[in-house]
């Protein structure tokens, strides 16, 4: 679980928005979600999380943000 919250995060830090914001467009579910899964109140599914490890692969970070993060 922690490899996957470290993914999602460097990707959010990566694009310069909250991780929940990711979880947002990749799984369509509210920002709450993420802040429960950081406090440990909960986890994604699996299908939840392969869903957001498949956005993250099928959308790249473009150049100019990773160079500037």
């Amino acid at each position: 679980m922690e490899q996957f919250m470290q993914k999602v995060r460097a990707y959010a830090d990566a694009l310069r928005v909250h991780p929940s914001t990711v979880v947002q467009r990749a799984a369509k579910l509210n920002g709450a979600v993420w802040a429960k899964w950081e406090a440990e109140d909960g986890s994604p599914t699996l299908r939840t999380a392969d869903k957001i490890l498949k956005y993250i692969k099928d959308n790249p970070i473009p150049e100019n943000q990773e160079d500037a993060a």
